[in-house]
């Protein structure tokens, strides 16, 4: 079970803008929340419901709802479980300091599974290094666009928990600087045991681009590889590394043919099917994602400039009144004024 972690550094320069979030956030509280846990009451039991709620929280929740009363502080200072697998995700990630993660990943006490840091770019490999230490049971380890971190510093932490005799279900570490063939090279000597080998035979499938858009990092290891990069076969670089759902090159790869299994660097792909797309055959969309030509046809299009825009970028789409179709805020913004158009 995976949590995703909302983090609140109380701890630092932040402290005061948190603690008005709080704040705010309890001053909306149901008025029989805050009955139920009085400071004037005095530390009590929380209902045992709460048990089983706080699993299910992110951190900054679960520290709004420590701010409620001393019952429910010390329910949340005391329960393991919520710590077990940490997950730093967008807007916390830039406040995200080796400090930061090291008071946050200590209340796991040395039980820690899933540690997934998207894009914490102060994140240090000694930070990294400490935490690692202290949590040799971590079995997904997720450090995509970290990139105060260096291949070095993820092989070390890679190589520690391997001498605990764990091995990783999962690694990530897309968007990390300077990392080459010989790095990747000794992460799969240290993670790649011979179990390890033999689910990687089992769990081989095809990657598209469109399946990994849409799904979120941290649940990487439900539908890719154990490491998410490889090299590329065209640029030789270290990247992640995307088939084709395309009939023609599904069977020119099953036939160890030249196919279009490359990096999104090197062909470019289309947002909704994850086909490739040839330079040619590349339609215009409202935002700047890549369509292939039979996905433009099906979706819908701006009622100005006949454009469409992709499913994940919905919000560029503005209702106009008194019609069943959309504006996109390029020809909103060019052509109309805020009373014609309703969001």
């Amino acid at each position: 079970m995976t949590v995703s972690l909302y983090i609140i550094p109380s701890y630092n320069s932040s402290y005061h803008q948190n603690i008005m979030e709080i704040e705010q956030s309890k001053e909306h509280a149901p008025l029989s929340q805050k009955e139920f846990c009085s400071e004037e009451e005095g530390p009590g039991s929380p209902h045992e419901a709460l048990f089983l709620v706080l699993a299910y929280l992110p951190l900054f929740e679960l520290l709004a709802m420590s701010e409620v009363c001393k019952s429910l502080r010390e329910a949340v200072n005391k329960d393991i479980l919520p710590w077990l697998n940490i997950i730093v995700e967008r807007p916390l990630n830039v406040r995200l300091t080796d400090e930061i993660l090291t008071k946050i990943t200590s209340k796991a006490d040395g039980r820690l599974r899933t540690l997934a840091l998207m894009n914490c770019a102060r994140i240090t490999d000694d930070g990294l290094q400490s935490v690692i230490a202290k949590n040799p049971l971590i079995n997904k380890l997720y450090l995509p666009g970290c990139t105060g971190l260096t291949p070095n510093g993820v092989i070390r932490a890679v190589q520690t928990l391997s001498v605990h005799q764990h091995s990783l279900e999962s690694l990530q570490i897309n968007g990390i600087y300077n990392m080459n063939k010989q790095h990747l090279e000794r992460l799969q000597y240290y993670l790649l045991t011979k179990q390890i080998q033999q689910q990687v035979q089992q769990k081989q499938q095809s990657l598209f681009y469109h399946t990994y858009r849409k799904f979120q990092a941290y649940r990487w290891e439900e539908f890719g590889p154990i490491i998410d990069v490889e090299i590329c076969p065209k640029c030789n670089e270290v990247r992640i590394v995307f088939d084709c759902p395309r009939e023609d090159c599904k069977r020119k790869r099953d036939h160890s043919l030249s196919a279009c299994r490359m990096c999104k660097f090197c062909i470019p792909r289309c947002e909704e099917c994850g086909l490739c797309v040839k330079p040619g055959e590349v339609e215009e969309a409202v935002c700047s994602d890549t369509l292939c030509s039979d996905c433009w046809i099906q979706l819908s299009k701006c009622n100005f400039c006949n454009k469409p825009c992709c499913r994940q970028h919905t919000s560029l789409q503005i209702r106009s009144r008194g019609s069943t179709g959309w504006i996109c805020v390029v020809c909103h913004e060019t052509f109309l004024s805020s009373d014609d158009v309703e969001q």
